[in-house]
């Protein structure tokens, strides 16, 4: 099996040779490995690779899925028209 070739994050590119090479670098928590990886930070924030990463963590660290802690949700931000600044700023 080729692990450079396993995709487990199609936002980041991020395969499971970059996620291997983290966790045995010590970083175990969806948390760190999306901070140093960006995984979960793509346009589908999570929503694909999550699971995913989170099953093959728990496998990696031989540990039930329950024990490690899944991606932290974030709400959507409304995002602001360039109209709205605009009239702020002549303000």
């Amino acid at each position: 099996m080729d692990k450079t070739k396993i995709m487990m994050c199609r936002c980041e590119d991020v395969t499971l040779a970059d996620l291997h090479q983290k966790i045995d670098e010590g970083y175990h928590t969806f948390e760190d490995l999306k901070r140093l990886l960006r995984i979960g930070m793509g346009p589908c924030q999570a929503n694909t690779c999550g699971h995913l990463i989170q099953r093959e963590l728990a496998s990696y660290l031989k540990k039930p899925v329950t024990e490690t802690r899944p991606h932290k949700s974030r709400p959507v931000i409304q995002g602001i028209s360039l109209e709205a600044i605009a009239k702020e700023a002549k303000k």
